[in-house]
């Protein structure tokens, strides 16, 4: 694989690490800035409109931009976002702060999808997605756990100011490995990228994601209060539990790295399937250790395994200028994320308890499913009327 790749892989480490770390510190974090631990997922919230934002704008901005430049500014806006974060004095600033700190995260992963196509032939698409998702699924193997254990040791503040050094190394790597410029014609003009949002299939895509990852969402934003207050584990435990997550990511997100590059569609069907029958059961297995251990596990493995599936439909479905498309879809995964922490607190709030967001995203997998089964039908028919 090439070196870039690995460059993609950092960033993406470091993009994971941010968006991630906060939930482990969810508690820690409401208390510092004097609110409740259900409006404290609101800056998870924040940071999703970040990227629902960020994305389409910046790609925009960027679209005659090398795409190494964009990926270098991706890079600085994450280190200046957590750097802000780490200094903010109160809800309303740390809310901003979480909102910059969100705004590069899809153009990362819009454009960095587009670039690890190129680095290799079409048939390596998957494997080399893989590989940069796979930054992103370490952040929580690694990152996530590390900087969850040192904001624990040195307060919350401490985890943001990691995170923004993550950002200046990535800027570095990217600098370092990523080509000066693509070949000549894979570069698209903006009206280009735009013309490919008029295809139906695109918005359904971008549909399935909003809906199935919102799933993952639902349940992961208050998984700090679910596994202290319901399963029993103590506050100094969730380290290793994210870790359990994280393994879980890693290793869908090799599943999916393996499967979907051959039998994209069926692969996404069985990942979604599988999602919902995970949050599901999730709703009891929360009351026991052992078993709430290995249902975060299996989250995090179908919940991620349905990642670069789709992201690869949606580079299949806006082929010739994709990077807009693309970084649409990650601005589909934080509307997922936002509508994700916001239905799950909903539900606290009403006072079901810390179990009932698992049966929200539950639902929510399964309108992805429907409409992934949808768009799979719609392929079908596409392709009957072409041998016609």
């Amino acid at each position: 694989m090439p070196l870039a790749l690995f460059a993609l892989a950092v960033t993406a480490f470091g993009v994971g690490t941010s968006e991630f770390a906060i939930m482990g510190l969810l508690p820690q974090v409401a208390q510092g800035v004097g609110v409740s631990i259900p409006d404290a997922g609101g800056l998870i919230t924040g940071y999703a409109a970040g990227v629902i934002v960020g994305a389409p704008l910046l790609t925009a901005a960027s679209a005659r931009l090398p795409r190494r430049t964009t990926l270098m500014i991706v890079a600085a806006l994450l280190a200046a976002g957590s750097a802000l974060s780490a200094v903010a004095s109160g809800y309303g600033l740390l809310l901003a702060a979480r909102v910059v700190a969100g705004v590069p995260q899809g153009a990362l992963f819009g454009v960095g999808s587009v670039v690890a196509a190129q680095l290799v032939p079409p048939e390596r698409r998957a494997s080399a997605m893989s590989v940069m998702f796979g930054g992103f699924t370490m952040a929580n193997v690694a990152g996530v756990p590390l900087v969850t254990w040192l904001g624990q040791a040195a307060g919350w503040r401490a985890t943001f100011w990691a995170v923004a050094a993550l950002g200046a190394l990535s800027m570095a790597g990217i600098a370092a490995l990523v080509p000066r410029r693509l070949r000549p014609e894979d570069e698209t003009g903006l009206r280009s990228e735009l013309a490919t949002l008029r295809r139906p299939q695109v918005w359904l895509a971008m549909a399935v994601t909003t809906a199935g990852f919102g799933g993952v969402f639902a349940s992961f934003t208050y998984v700090t209060p679910m596994m202290t207050t319901v399963a029993g584990f103590s506050r100094s435990s969730m380290t290793l539990l994210l870790v359990v997550f994280g393994l879980g990511m890693a290793a869908g997100n090799l599943v999916s790295g393996r499967f979907a590059g051959r039998r994209l569609m069926p692969s996404l069907y069985v990942f979604l399937a599988g999602l919902t029958v995970v949050l599901g059961l999730f709703v009891m297995t929360a009351h026991s250790k052992v078993l709430a251990a290995c249902t975060l596990f299996l989250l995090g493995l179908f919940g991620f395994a349905t990642v670069p599936a789709l992201q690869m439909r949606i580079l299949d479905k806006a082929t010739g200028a994709p990077t807009l498309a693309s970084a649409l879809n990650l601005s589909a995964f934080n509307i997922a994320n936002g509508l994700g922490a916001y239905l799950g607190g909903m539900v606290i709030r009403a006072g079901y308890g810390y179990t009932a967001p698992n049966a929200v995203g539950a639902v929510l997998a399964a309108t992805g499913l429907a409409l992934a089964v949808c768009s799979g039908l719609l392929d079908a028919r596409a392709k009957a009327v072409i041998a016609r």
